[in-house]
């Protein structure tokens, strides 16, 4: 029975090549961004609330995960209730139940806890700012408790993944021990992690959900920021997928056999402008529309070959929260021109700024060029730019920083790509009680009618009222212009015709459990 059970999920091993310049941490709460948590955080680690993964023709959205369902006090907006799933059982062989759930949130939210862990905790307070406090009900049930009413707090809690308190112990209670040797409760265990070189999954054939169960036997993460190296790597197959391929190599790819995969998911790469910076041009919304105006966003998606779309707003042109803002944005340098003259700038008289960007990192496509592109393009109506360039890893600090601090630079502006998939992203990136470093509002731009609108989003449990504000934000968003807005991407990976069985969804996050690999 063993042996046709063996057989019955022989699915072989996927080798990705990913962005990052280094394996993601393996201790339940991985680092470099979104990219981290596609590979090495949902396929190991899971949180009380799931993305659905599971269609690819609309934007996913969230579902129960290690909570069967969840409801929020209708006398006190600011309780949340969360029954958990029964029959967990983590990679070490533990119970998941309350227990574990509140050992968790003490390694994020209590910084007196003996798990504390202060790397993790950064960048889910980052990610979840307004957890106040929690506790166990009873072993299938916890509470949980926010500092203000957050009708969309479901989607926050989805990035707080579970990890094994007895595993922790185990190891000796240290998350550099843990991390060679952790343990959650997702469809692969992490079962080697080589710094630098490469991280390898297996499938875990005790996953609660029989229907996910891993068809692949293996999973080996390999990072390689440079893209040359990533498209040398799969054209000689020391690996069957990369992220990311440069894009004047797609039509080779093509013509060689190679899958190229692209899909709409909820991404921008923009500028944040710093507000608070005392001496920053961008403090002035006449400047901040009129660089809006500035950029030919035709331009990048040609550049691109086709992997982008032009990005207008917070959302694309598409979505349904997009609204009716005032500001169309179209290539117009005589209307951007007119703005710099109504603020105060001419050509004797012209807008200087420095912009924070990256070398490469989860999201970021290909940051040195596209900027260039971007710098000669605003020149051409009064804008005189210069590039502060980091790495990703840098970028990410300065993005949980404080703007004037040292280490945004000096920046006037920064260049991280960043998550667009509902309304608690919205909240997340650009409510005033969010400003940096307590929250990830990094411009600390603010705008009093955005507030009140978000306010009587976050009280509400009205669904309708919810969509029709939510739209009234991102109205806000376009005609304000905290960002400059590029490009949505289209994710383009490239991988082997090997690789059977992979479906893009409309996410960051991707299912590895239906994918087979012909060997």
């Amino acid at each position: 029975m063993a042996l046709a059970t063996s057989e019955a999920h022989a699915g072989g091993t996927l080798r990705i090549a990913i962005t990052a310049a280094d394996v993601p941490t393996t201790t339940g709460m991985p680092n470099n961004g979104f990219e981290g948590f596609r590979f090495l955080g949902f396929p190991a680690f899971e949180s009380l609330v799931h993305w659905d993964l599971s269609r690819s023709d609309r934007a996913s959205d969230i579902i129960p995960g290690l909570a069967e369902s969840w409801s929020q006090d209708p006398a006190d907006l600011t309780k949340w209730t969360f029954k958990l799933r029964q029959g967990v059982k983590f990679h070490d062989g533990t119970d998941f139940n309350a227990d574990a759930v509140v050992w968790n949130l003490a390694r994020f939210y209590d910084p007196d806890s003996p798990q504390f862990d202060a790397q993790g905790s950064a960048a889910t307070r980052a990610r979840n700012p307004n957890v106040k406090s929690w506790r166990k009900v009873d072993d299938h049930t916890v509470e949980i408790v926010t500092d203000t009413p957050l009708s969309y707090f479901p989607y926050l809690i989805a990035y707080a993944l579970m990890v094994s308190p007895a595993q922790f112990q185990k190891v000796g209670g240290t998350w550099e021990e843990f991390a060679k040797a952790p343990a959650g409760t997702g469809p692969f265990r992490i079962v080697e992690f080589k710094p630098r070189i490469s991280a390898t999954m297996e499938r875990f054939d005790d996953y609660w959900n029989k229907a996910s169960i891993a068809k692949l036997d293996r999973i080996v993460i390999y990072p390689m920021p440079e893209e040359t190296t990533r498209l040398a790597a799969l054209r000689s197959g020391q690996v069957d997928w990369i992220e990311m391929p440069p894009t004047d190599a797609i039509p080779s790819l093509k013509e060689a056999g190679f899958e190229i995969v692209t899909h709409s998911y909820p991404h921008v790469w923009p500028w944040e402008f710093n507000i608070k910076k005392p001496d920053s041009p961008f403090r002035d919304k006449r400047v901040r529309v009129a660089a809006n105006y500035c950029i030919d966003r035709d331009s990048i998606v040609t550049f691109l070959n086709g992997t982008v779309e032009p990005a207008v707003g917070f959302f694309n042109r598409s979505h349904p929260l997009f609204g009716n803002p005032t500001e169309r944005y179209t290539y117009d340098p005589d209307k951007a021109r007119r703005l710099l003259t109504s603020a105060g700038y001419g050509p004797d008289k012209r807008v200087k700024a420095k912009v924070l960007i990256s070398t490469a990192g989860s999201g970021q496509r290909t940051p040195l060029p596209m900027n260039e592109l971007l710098q000669q393009t605003l020149s051409g109506c009064g804008f005189d730019l210069e590039f502060e360039v980091v790495d990703f890893g840098s970028l990410l600090v300065a993005l949980r920083s404080d703007p004037t601090g040292p280490q945004a630079m000096g920046s006037d502006a920064m260049n991280m790509s960043l998550v667009t998939s509902d309304i608690s992203m919205v909240a997340r990136w650009f409510w005033s009680a969010n400003f940096a470093p307590n929250g990830s509002n990094w411009g600390n731009w603010k705008n009093d009618e955005f507030d009140r609108v978000l306010e009587q989003i976050q009280r509400s449990t009205d669904q309708e009222l919810i969509r029709e504000k939510s739209a009234r934000l991102h109205e806000i968003l376009v005609d304000d212009a905290p960002w400059l807005w590029v490009v949505h991407d289209l994710a383009p990976r490239a991988m082997s015709k090997k690789v059977k069985g992979f479906v893009p969804v409309q996410a960051w996050f991707q299912d590895f459990t239906k994918i087979t690999i012909d060997e």
